[in-house]
């Protein structure tokens, strides 16, 4: 890779921390912006490619962030040349988005002793996309009004399924939530304590995010989570964002405002991602990855995995 290309990366991880702390040092989590909008009263969903496909990764933040900080409700978007082969016109003068695109490539490299070895190189590209609200003349499924909302009992009973299935201890008793790693169970208070279900379900995908962690599961370290300020920070980190995705993929909307206990580590987090600029997008994959395991515990994905 050359220097210009790691200028260019370095680059990219630079300027998207410095728009998330912006957002930070006013108080916003910018990946709850969405739900501050009148278009959670739609189907809550993650961003989804022009085939459908949901973002994943730092890339729901970045959209979400930047759909509420312009107004669009629709959760679609497409690059300019996916526009022109659906038969639509990015408007004049409308300004996209940047995503990333993160992956790894393979180099031969020469040793000392002559002997060649392969070298695998990762690497950070970015590119634009548009919202379905920037451009004309789309197939009308584009432009189509937001589903509503579903029943919230069915939406619950989906969501109470959804975690009996990962197999997960949990508990229900006192007035604090948590994961206990060295026991392995989440405890939760009652149900009947939180505000509505919405935010209980919120709350037990953060905890689920976290139970996620286990050396048997996705080992991510937590030994240093009591003794850390900011290792404590970046796991908080990797929950929320995990709640925040798990809940749009169930399609419930998040606690809008922080729990207590969390909304303590602004401060945190706003160190951790002015000391690293790449920890944002470090929390969004574990993020990516935990919300990827759990649904991986659901039976539908149990039978496709035989399927194949």
């Amino acid at each position: 890779m050359t220097r210009k290309n790691e200028g260019e990366r370095a680059d990219i991880y630079t300027r998207i921390t410095e728009k998330i702390v912006a957002d930070l040092e006013k108080g916003v989590r910018p990946w709850m912006q969405p739900w501050r909008a009148g278009n959670a009263i739609g189907r809550v969903t993650r961003p989804l490619r022009h085939n459908g496909v949901p973002y994943g990764g730092m890339n729901v933040l970045l959209l979400w962030s930047e759909a509420m900080a312009r107004g669009f409700a629709s959760p679609t978007w497409m690059t300019f040349k996916q526009a022109l082969e659906l038969g639509g016109a990015v408007r004049k003068d409308e300004t996209g988005t940047i995503v990333v695109f993160a992956s790894r490539f393979t180099k031969t490299k020469v040793g000392c002793g002559g002997e060649e070895f392969d070298r695998e190189i990762p690497f950070l590209k970015a590119y634009t996309v548009f919202n379905v609200a920037q451009i004309d003349r789309l197939p009308e499924q584009y432009y189509g009004e937001a589903e509503s909302v579903r029943d919230p009992i069915q939406r619950i009973e989906h969501a109470d399924r959804y975690f009996a299935n990962t197999g997960a201890v949990i508990r229900h008793g006192g007035d604090k939530a948590f994961f206990a790693p060295a026991v392995e169970f989440i405890q939760m208070p009652p149900f009947a304590t939180f505000r509505d279900a919405e935010s209980y379900v919120a709350t037990l995908s953060h905890e689920a995010t976290h139970w996620t962690a286990a050396p048997h599961r996705l080992n991510r370290d937590l030994s240093r989570y009591a003794k850390d300020k900011s290792e404590r920070a970046r796991e908080e980190l990797i929950a929320e964002l995990g709640s925040c995705f798990l809940c749009a993929d169930l399609g419930i909307v998040p606690e809008l405002e922080p729990r207590p206990d969390h909304a303590s580590y602004l401060d945190s987090w706003l160190r951790v991602l002015a000391d690293d600029k790449r920890a944002i997008f470090q929390a969004a994959a574990h993020a990516q990855r935990a919300v990827a395991y759990l649904h991986g515990l659901q039976p539908a994905a149990s039978e496709e995995r035989e399927a194949a």
